[in-house]
């Protein structure tokens, strides 16, 4: 296949996807977003061709780059108003860093990677894509970021079993959380609203995404 050919089924495939999620989440600010931040950059060489595919993707040591739709769904259930400071939980190659960073031209990002190497790799993407209001830490042993909490919303893009309380601990009051909790192979998109009066649970709708490990989580090695 000649390189014209397949640029010509990558432009094919952006145009769909991007009509795709207009149609999901509607002509938010999160697909803008996603339009600014190249998929590809984020993935190994061999799959970038497939950047534009609305489909989780490896990104090698286990773990995936996120579908594009969970990334606007999830993303977009944040209600960021682009002055806030996030924290992300699970960075990955660092995509979902970078999108949160194109919604938050005021704001910043903190995000954290158990694995050493993908944080590694988040960086590089980062800088590679020109993306610099993202600080990437390796995770400790309490999850999320405590030392430098707290935030006005966190983003988790693995799934616990349940929503960690440490997690909660370092939002905002009046602060919220986004992720799936669930199953290992079947999760609910979950927000929870830090509120001064008390927690508003609120369900999503299905998604899956691979295990958060660690203490309040799914333990190592299972």
């Amino acid at each position: 296949m000649s390189l014209s050919w397949v640029g010509f089924l990558s432009d094919v495939d952006r145009t769909r996807l991007f009509d795709h999620l207009t149609k999901t989440v509607g002509d938010a600010p999160v697909v803008h977003a996603m339009r600014l931040v190249p998929r590809e950059s984020f993935l190994p060489d061999h799959l970038r061709h497939l950047a534009h595919q609305n489909t989780a993707l490896s990104i090698g040591n286990g773990q995936t780059i996120s579908q594009p739709q969970m990334v606007a769904v999830a993303t977009s259930a944040l209600d960021l108003r682009g002055d806030e400071y996030v924290l992300e939980v699970g960075a990955g190659s660092g995509y979902q860093a970078a999108v949160l960073s194109a919604m938050l031209p005021r704001g910043r990002v903190v995000a954290v990677e158990r694995i050493p190497e993908l944080a590694v790799m988040a960086r590089r993407n980062l800088s590679a894509a020109g993306i610099g209001e993202v600080t990437v830490l390796e995770a400790g042993a309490v999850l999320g970021a405590p030392e430098v909490a707290p935030f006005d919303a966190i983003l988790v893009s693995a799934s616990p079993p349940s929503v960690p309380e440490s997690l909660l601990a370092q939002l905002k009051p009046g602060g919220r959380i986004v992720l799936p909790v669930g199953e290992r192979a079947r999760q609910t998109l979950t927000r929870v609203w830090a509120n001064p009066e008390g927690r508003v649970y609120e369900e999503l709708g299905p998604c899956s995404y691979v295990p958060l490990l660690g203490d309040e989580a799914w333990p190592e090695g299972s």
